[in-house]
């Protein structure tokens, strides 16, 4: 088990990347969040697999069409025990 705490910059917000990332990490089997930051940065939390988690840290590099990723800063952490699906939270 892997978990990874990201911000995303870049355009980021308001090209549907919170509902993409989701979908992404519900199809790698990843539980967590996403979340949409003040500074128009992106959040995310995800874990599982560590192949699904590093595949997915290397996705939220593209993110979805429209979008314009100029980074993401990745760090891993411990996983929480209590999450049992990937959330778009406020």
């Amino acid at each position: 088990m892997k978990a990874t705490h990201a911000v995303v910059s870049g355009r980021v917000q308001g090209v549907a990347f919170r509902q993409t990332t989701r979908r992404e990490a519900r199809q790698r089997h990843l539980h967590g969040w996403v979340r949409n930051v003040r500074t128009g940065d992106v959040e995310v939390f995800a874990q599982g697999e560590e192949d699904d988690v590093n595949a997915f840290i290397d996705w939220l590099w593209a993110g979805p069409p429209g979008a314009l990723v100029t980074g993401v800063e990745s760090n891993t952490v411990e996983p929480d025990p209590n999450l049992q699906d990937f959330l778009i939270t406020n």
